[in-house]
């Protein structure tokens, strides 16, 4: 088959490779020119602008999306009047479910088909493939089976589709605010072994050690026990974790459907925490202890 991936970041960039090395005719864009060479680099076919990029396959096309969020709807807003009726659009990025259900709509006015994609695999998914959670019909589904065979790490595995369309990124916003999770729980455990100063332990020893046969091995853990090696002491590491959304669409979903999850909704607290530099609510907790204990305030110039 023939496919078009639209946005050549990190994810984009490599999946266009992973799906022309496993025989897919697959055509690159970019607004980055920069991005549109490295990929050319890598003997992939690319097109300057999303005009020729849609001339340049053929009907009835297959785009596959791969920009952020915040970007699908200008995207979508200039590609829907360059494609015909049976085209179909895969959204592959960290889309919310929600925002998916009105984007199929929006396309199935132009008669396009519409495949929301749940895509986990970072980095490392040119290497070890992506696992990849599709919501749409099935006849939709079927075209993109050998993209998706090329794609995941086997062709029988590491991909499904989960639901109608919405059920790809639902499942992916679940997935994502199960490894905040899992991630915080890392964090923690290995925080509490470093505290423990008079047992002196090698933290990356103790990652390598769980990594064979304990009950918490993971990918996850795999890099953070890589992590440890490189850096035993994480040093030059600021304290400070980003947060791209998804566990935030997770709690807010858990609300809204009265399901308890506090686990994903502490370790997204203390991403929001670890931005604080000077916590207003540490400061006016020291303040209320010191007034009804008569508890020592800890001036901001104080040594530690």
């Amino acid at each position: 088959m023939e496919l078009g991936m639209i946005g050549l970041g990190r994810m984009g960039a490599n999946m266009a490779q992973r799906l022309h090395r496993g025989g897919i005719a697959v055509t690159g864009f970019d607004p980055g020119q920069e991005a549109r060479e490295r990929l050319a680099a890598a003997g992939v076919a690319t097109a300057a602008t999303l005009e020729a990029l849609v001339q340049a396959l053929p009907a009835p096309r297959a785009l596959w999306l791969m920009v952020p969020a915040d970007v699908v709807d200008p995207v979508l807003e200039q590609l829907l009047p360059l494609l015909s009726p049976g085209d179909l659009v895969v959204d592959g990025g960290n889309s919310w479910y929600r925002e998916s259900l009105r984007r199929a709509q929006r396309c199935g006015q132009a008669q396009v088909d519409f495949v929301d994609c749940g895509t986990s695999g970072g980095v490392w998914g040119l290497q070890e493939g992506y696992c990849l959670m599709l919501g749409g019909q099935a006849d939709a589904l079927a075209r993109l089976r050998p993209a998706l065979a090329a794609l995941a790490p086997a062709a029988d595995r590491g991909w499904a589709h989960v639901g109608p369309v919405g059920a790809g990124h639902f499942c992916k916003m679940v997935h994502n605010g199960i490894e905040y999770g899992m991630m915080q729980a890392y964090a923690e455990g290995f925080a509490l072994m470093e505290k423990k100063r008079e047992f002196d332990l090698d933290l990356a020893q103790v990652a390598e050690t769980w990594r064979h046969g304990s009950v918490v091995r993971s990918w996850l853990l795999d890099l953070g026990a890589e992590a440890l090696q490189r850096n035993p002491r994480l040093e030059g590491i600021a304290p400070y974790v980003q947060d791209s959304g998804e566990g935030r669409w997770t709690v807010r979903e858990a609300i809204d459907l009265d399901v308890s999850a506090p686990v994903i909704t502490l370790s997204l607290l203390e991403r929001l925490r670890s931005r604080e530099s000077n916590s207003f609510a540490d400061r006016m907790l020291a303040q209320m202890r010191g007034g009804f204990g008569g508890h020592a305030v800890k001036a901001a110039n104080d040594g530690a």
